[in-house]
């Protein structure tokens, strides 16, 4: 005998296991059900099966009957399903609370781990829009330095975004150096982008050879000890931060060698 796929299917959206789902959906069509016939429609072992079947009668779903001297069982009323995923909510709630609870041992014992490099990796839109919102978490004015192809970024940023972005960084005190491509609307980035924005904010930039250096991608160095890397190809949006001092300085250093190869005009 089949179970109900889409029963099935509901049941499992609503918390039950795939096994359990399925013998549950089993018990509804057979009505009063012995394990026997319940592996038979399910085609789980027999073992298996009564395991789950005393599951689901702890939990409330279905009841135990004995028949001549052997176990049966039948489905409870459908609303125990209710009541089953309120203690879903009510455990979750609980294990929610645990955890809060637990958190300062937690970082507590994650601050002590040395020379650990922090990575945190991120996917679409939203993802490249939450690590450019930590470049303005900091606490502290920083200098930001970066390259970055921004005629190819601003066709993805929000107008609204990149607005509040830099309105931040002026507020932060952040000032910027960038390497950019050297196409038209990289040249004239700042007037076109931190129009109205105060001269401190602009970002200074150097040039390289758009053909030699066609990337479609940007690393900034930023805070204290953070290098946030993007692409932004619109099939491939991802964003990774990495939180370590010796690989920030690092990347810092190179930068500062192609800043200074830059500084004669294009590379």
């Amino acid at each position: 005998m089949e179970t109900n796929a889409e029963i099935v299917k509901e049941l499992r959206d609503i918390g039950l296991s795939d096994k359990a789902a399925s013998v549950y959906a089993a018990v509804l069509e057979l009505g009063i059900a012995y394990p026997s016939k319940v592996a038979e429609a399910t085609k789980l072992n027999r073992t298996t099966v009564y395991h789950l079947l005393t599951d689901l009668a702890v939990k409330g779903l279905v009841t135990e009957i004995e028949r001549k001297k052997k176990l049966c069982y039948q489905i409870e009323k459908p609303a125990r399903l209710i009541n089953f995923t309120k203690s879903q909510i009510r455990l979750a709630e609980e294990r929610a609370e645990r955890a809060k609870k637990l958190l300062p041992e937690i970082e507590g014992l994650f601050s002590l781990t040395p020379n650990k490099p922090r990575v945190r990796f991120f996917e679409g839109l939203d993802g490249v829009l939450a690590v450019y919102e930590d470049h303005i978490s900091e606490k502290k004015p920083y200098e930001m330095v970066a390259y970055s192809n921004v005629e190819k970024l601003m066709k993805l940023l929000p107008e609204r975004f990149v607005r509040d972005y830099i309105k931040k960084k002026e507020q932060l005190g952040i000032t910027t150096r960038a390497i950019f491509p050297d196409t038209r609307f990289s040249v004239e980035y700042n007037k076109k982008i931190y129009r109205g924005a105060p001269k401190k904010v602009l970002v200074q930039s150097r040039f390289i050879l758009a053909e030699t250096f066609p990337y479609e991608a940007e690393i900034t160095m930023y805070g204290e000890n953070k290098v946030s890397i993007i692409n932004f190809q619109k099939n491939t949006l991802i964003g990774v931060i990495i939180e370590d001092e010796t690989i920030a300085k690092m990347m810092r250093m190179i930068f500062e060698l192609a800043w200074k190869g830059a500084a004669g005009g294009k590379l």
